[in-house]
């Protein structure tokens, strides 16, 4: 039986976000205890490198948005796994915190031009009713990218942190370059029709749009996912069906005339708080605060991805049959008592609380951010949706690392800033809730 080539673009996205947790996002933990421990840099400064990030995708997002609905993501995934690997060669010269935010910087640009966002836009132009299950299957890989950590933090002890960020750059190349070259821009380039039906089916209903090069029918009630009421019908849907499809494609533009906009970015913004003070901040308060080794606290970053991929899994299972922002919403309380497991830690035991809560919780709510977008506004301009958004949920990633960093360099511990950041991370479920689908 022919696999789908959506699926086989999934697997290609699996690998690239493998990759990319792997070799730096989750194990940017370990560059940070590492050069502090060399350099003496604080940690404020070190948590400006994460911040230097995102505030790189803020800046980027609208454009690459703009360019990824016009040209389409595969050029740009190929050229940014080059970057990326490029970035990491620098990363190993360093000496100074000028050259750090320097590598940072392109390993970021590297990273946003084939990471989470073209990516997300590549995939959700070949799904529809199984765009949530493809989502989530899309980011097992950035979970299971987490179980490497305990390598890299080999790899830094055994051969030290320069010559395994010039390992990682050429890894990065080496296997990302095939992964890159998988990706198509639409259905039709190899002909196949959304979700893998037969090209024939779904009508286009009348003022509908589409996007250039791509399928978009509005599906008739009876090819509906169940419990789903045509458009302009009344929809009463029970908690465990699945949500219609978006009733008309939505410009940019008439997106963020949308409350349901504003309130996603501040939920995701929000949840983005925790996820990256904990990339970044988590080894060193676990080695530092509470006396744990480079390795020993790997081990909890490596069983916090362990268990997001348990989410990831779970978002599978459940993600085009529930609720997603009910979802959304339990799991920004899980990130909260995760993270306050992770501040007051007396022992392992709270230790392997924080990792399973809010790796379950990152993994189940990640992939649904995107997936409720798309539901929402459709996919004609999905790629500017997705990267205004990400202009403005930047601020949480910018804000989580630079609050948690800066409060532990006047406090001496986290526990000030990561106690925050978990209350702040709670509120975002009412944001989430909020949320409803537009009118």
């Amino acid at each position: 039986m022919r696999i789908f080539y959506g699926w086989k673009m999934v697997g290609a996205a699996i690998g690239l976000q493998f990759l990319q947790a792997a070799l730096m996002h989750q194990a940017f933990g370990a560059y940070v205890a590492t050069l502090e421990r060399d350099f003496g840099w604080s940690k404020t400064a070190l948590s400006g490198g994460a911040a230097l990030m995102s505030v790189e995708a803020a800046v980027l997002g609208p454009l690459l948005g703009w360019i990824v609905d016009r040209f389409g993501a595969q050029h740009m995934i190929r050229a940014g796994i080059v970057v990326f690997g490029i970035g990491f060669l620098i990363l190993s010269q360093v000496d100074s915190i000028g050259g750090f935010y320097v590598a940072v910087a392109t390993i970021a640009i590297g990273s946003s031009l084939c990471g989470y966002f073209p990516l997300t836009v590549a995939v959700v132009q070949w799904f529809e009713k199984k765009r949530a299950r493809a989502l989530s299957a899309m980011s097992m890989g950035l979970a299971l990218g987490g179980v490497f950590v305990p390598a890299v933090a080999w790899a830094m002890q055994s051969f030290g942190w320069r010559a395994t960020a010039v390992g990682s750059g050429v890894i990065a190349v080496a296997l990302g370059w095939p992964l890159a070259r998988v990706f198509r821009r639409s259905p039709e380039d190899v002909g196949e029709a959304i979700d893998g039906e037969p090209v024939a089916t779904g009508r286009l209903v009348a003022g509908s749009h589409s996007a250039p090069g791509t399928l978009a029918p509005v599906l008739a009630a009876s090819e509906q996912e169940p419990g789903a009421a045509a458009p302009g019908a009344a929809h009463s849907a029970a908690p465990n069906e699945a949500a219609p499809p978006a009733a008309r494609e939505f410009t940019a533009r008439e997106a963020m005339r949308t409350s349901a906009f504003w309130l996603l970015s501040l939920g995701h913004g929000f949840a983005l708080l925790v996820v990256t003070a904990v990339n970044v901040h988590a080894i060193t308060h676990m080695n530092t605060g509470l006396g744990y080794s480079l390795a020993q606290a790997s081990l909890f970053i490596t069983l916090m991805t362990v268990a997001q991929a348990g989410g990831v899994t779970l978002g599978w299972a459940i993600g085009d049959r529930f609720d997603k922002r009910r979802v959304a919403a339990a799991c920004m309380l899980m990130h909260a008592a995760g993270l306050l497991m992770l501040t007051f830690a007396q022992n392992s035991t709270q230790l392997v609380a924080f990792a399973l809560l809010h790796g379950v919780a990152w993994g189940q709510r990640g992939p649904f951010m995107q997936a409720i977008r798309a539901d929402y506004f459709g996919r004609s301009a999905i790629g500017m949706i997705l990267g205004i958004s990400a202009a403005f949920i930047a601020i949480g990633q910018i804000a989580g690392p630079m609050v948690a960093g800066g409060l532990a360099d006047l406090t001496g511990d986290y526990r000030v800033g990561f106690t925050l950041l978990a209350v702040v991370a709670a509120g975002g479920s009412v944001a989430f809730l909020k949320a409803k689908r537009p009118v």
